[in-house]
C-alpha cells in the first residue's frame, strides 16, 4: 500500500490561489508608504523606498524602488 502525499504538497500541486489580499500602502517605523497609483492626484504621498544594503563583502548595495 502506497503512502499519500503530505497535505502541503497536495495544496501546491493545485497551483496559486485565485484570490489575494491587496493593500494600497503600509506603515513601518512611523512612516506611511502608498502605491504610486494610490498617490496619483494627491498633494503628497510616498511610494518609493530605499533600503540600505549590507553584504558580507566591503561593497554594500542599496535597494531603491517604487511600490506598485
Amino acid at each position: 500500500m502506497g503512502r499519500s502525499a503530505p497535505k502541503s504538497l497536495s495544496s501546491l500541486s493545485l497551483g496559486p490561489e485565485r484570490k489575494c489580499k491587496y493593500y494600497n500602502g503600509y506603515f513601518v517605523n512611523g512612516y506611511v508608504f502608498h502605491t504610486e497609483e494610490y498617490g496619483q492626484g494627491r498633494k503628497t504621498y510616498n511610494s518609493s523606498v530605499c533600503v540600505k544594503g549590507s553584504t558580507s563583502s566591503e561593497l554594500e548595495v542599496d535597494y531603491y524602488g517604487t511600490l506598485e
